[in-house]
């Protein structure tokens, strides 16, 4: 936010000077058209002032005629409003609705129509707008170190309920109340909106690779969620609990480091097989525990799958040659 001040700041700055310079009537009507086309990503921007300057044409357009054949009143601004917002919103260009009556108001309070008084106004419009269009595609902060900020907060939240995971297979016994989950949840869609608008800030050749990485995260949370109902169900101390708790204690090493290991896919498929060869059930009590438990490995196993097929960066510095991520 503080940056985006800078950037309107310099902006207004560059839209009054340049219409002062050029002896264009109207120089404080820039800044403030410059204020409105300033925008937080270069995409958006790209959109916002395209929408705000077709927006202000189709305004003029209609202002002209009720002008014309209405005069100068102050109903017919109320008339003007009544048709041109829905006018301009069917056009999309509702972005441009303000910066559109910022104009035509200008027009108003001259009561003149001519083509110079048009003229004047697209002048004011392609200096305002181009000064924030200017400022905009100059330069936009980098969000590399913050997503990757992020990226360790979610990993290392997902490490802290993986252990609190193998915890309670140990001990069903063991309390946990599940802030973690609702930690990572709210760190995962921080870093879904950080990496959308690094990507809108990406002009050419955009990557990818940072909404891969929190969209993946987004739906292992849905494996974790269907792992703790599963969790819910343990109630008792088995040995197949305790032998399925060692994989999500290198589960929770595995999560934060930075290539997949493969290593809990291995004691995964090794437990699998094991479990193969041990005896049924005696009772439906066990039947129902050892049930639970097997499709905690089966959601294990939807949560690595969804790693392997998946890119996340490795460092803000290359992000170009990634790797899997557990």
């Amino acid at each position: 936010m503080g940056f985006r001040i800078i950037k309107t700041a310099v902006a207004t700055l560059i839209a009054i000077l340049v219409t002062d310079a050029l002896n264009i009537p109207g120089a404080t009507s820039a800044g403030l058209l410059a204020i409105l086309g300033v925008d937080v990503t270069r995409k958006r921007s790209l959109r916002s002032v395209s929408s705000r300057f077709f927006a202000s044409l189709l305004g003029l357009l209609l202002a002209s005629i009720l002008f014309s054949l209405l005069g100068f009143h102050y109903w017919v601004l109320a008339l003007y409003i009544l048709i041109a917002f829905p006018a301009i919103s069917k056009a999309n260009f509702k972005e441009g609705i303000v910066t559109s009556s910022v104009v035509v108001f200008r027009v108003f309070n001259g009561e003149a129509l001519s083509l110079g008084i048009f003229w004047t106004q697209i002048e004011l419009l392609l200096i305002g707008l181009g000064s924030a269009m200017v400022v905009n595609m100059a330069y936009m902060p980098k969000g590399e170190g913050r997503l990757m900020e992020i990226r360790r907060e979610v990993d290392g939240l997902f490490s802290v309920i993986f252990e609190h995971i193998s915890l309670t297979l140990r001990d069903p016994e063991h309390v946990w109340d599940g802030k973690e989950l609702i930690e990572a949840n709210q760190a995962v869609e921080r870093g879904i909106q950080e990496s959308n608008r690094a990507l809108e800030n990406q002009m050419l050749q955009p990557d990818v690779a940072w909404n891969v990485y929190f969209y993946m995260r987004k739906e292992q949370l849905d494996n974790i969620q269907a792992m703790m109902h599963l969790i819910s169900q343990v109630y008792e101390r088995l040995t197949h609990g305790e032998l399925a708790s060692k994989l999500f204690d290198q589960l929770s090493k595995d999560v934060v480091t930075e290539e997949y290991t493969g290593k809990t896919e291995k004691l995964l498929n090794g437990l699998v097989d094991k479990f193969k060869e041990m005896e049924l059930p005696h009772t439906r009590e066990e039947f129902e525990l050892r049930s639970a438990i097997l499709q905690l490995c089966r959601e294990l196993e939807f949560f690595l799958k969804i790693s392997k097929k998946s890119k996340a960066p490795t460092s803000p510095t290359n992000l170009s040659r990634m790797k899997d991520k557990s």
